[in-house]
């Protein structure tokens, strides 16, 4: 197989990348392409069930895909690779081990890499006991502890944040944001939470039922759209593409792509990152775009 290199300024990249499960071959990817650039915050976002999380795990070599291929920072994906590092929904830890031994071998494994202060300063406010006697919202502050120690180039986290209250999510992602500024490390981060990843995201990448419907800059894509207000039915939005539309008392709402200057007695304005991703994903939201499209 020839393996497609997009350069040393794509992060992560998917070229036609196809996986299945199941007897029937149900696809959860299908025929994905896009590429993430070096150096962002990338916002992985989808319904359950998009395939965020089987994307994760090709990124990280856990899985094979069915057909495509995925390629990490200029080459192949593999489990366990040195400048990789994976943060797992499941956040699978030796549950017999200590909170100690768990940072002990996360030193052996990652070597010269491995930054023990930025580690131990995450999970610091742990007792040092055994991983299976911590709750979920601990083990989630242990294994982002480890993640973060790798001082990985790429970091794929999969709902890092979902078990944490709300003072543990803004301590650690203010952490995990501190390290970036740092070390320029790219992050591709799946959260449910939209209005707490506009906050810390540059980048967007939205799947719906296995396929990529936007991906690239967050200021560029919602610079594109505009959520316009109109008198009459949704025929006045005629030559725009209209990603998705609602009455509004005796007019429409819609979020829709200009396709010119927009009449000045309409009521427009640039959608939130939220607004964006609740149009495109809902049932009558134009087809996946093209890279072009979403650029």
């Amino acid at each position: 197989m020839t393996f497609p290199t997009s350069g040393p300024d794509t992060a992560l990249a998917a070229h036609g990348v196809t996986q299945k499960y199941g007897r029937r071959g149900r696809h959860v990817l299908d025929r994905c392409t896009f590429d993430v650039p070096a150096g962002v915050v990338s916002a992985l976002v989808g319904p359950n069930g998009s395939g965020k999380t089987t994307l994760l795990e090709l990124a990280a070599g856990m899985r094979r895909p069915a057909s495509g291929t995925v390629e990490v920072l200029g080459g192949p994906p593999g489990a366990g690779h040195p400048r990789v590092a994976y943060l797992a929904q499941h956040r699978p830890l030796f549950t017999g081990f200590t909170v100690g031994e768990m940072l002990r071998l996360g030193a052996r494994t990652n070597g010269s890499n491995w930054d023990a202060e930025l580690a131990g300063r995450i999970a610091r406010p742990l007792r040092d006991d055994r991983v299976g006697a911590l709750s979920g919202g601990q083990r989630t502050r242990l294994a982002l502890a480890l993640a973060l120690g790798k001082r990985a180039d790429l970091l794929l986290l999969d709902e890092p944040m979902a078990d944490l209250d709300v003072l543990a999510r803004q301590e650690l992602m203010g952490l995990l944001m501190a390290h970036v500024a740092d070390t320029g490390t790219t992050v591709v981060m799946s959260s449910h939470i939209i209005s707490e990843l506009a906050d810390v995201c540059d980048h967007l990448l939205l799947l719906d039922r296995g396929t990529v419907r936007l991906c690239g800059d967050i200021d560029g894509l919602t610079a594109s759209h505009a959520v316009v207000a109109v008198t009459g039915g949704p025929d006045r939005l005629g030559g725009h593409t209209v990603v998705e539309s609602r009455p509004a008392g005796r007019g429409t709402s819609a979020l829709i792509r200009p396709a010119g200057p927009l009449p000045a007695a309409w009521d427009a304005r640039t959608p939130s990152l939220e607004e964006l991703v609740l149009a495109h994903l809902t049932p009558a939201a134009p087809a996946a775009l093209s890279k072009e499209d979403a650029a």
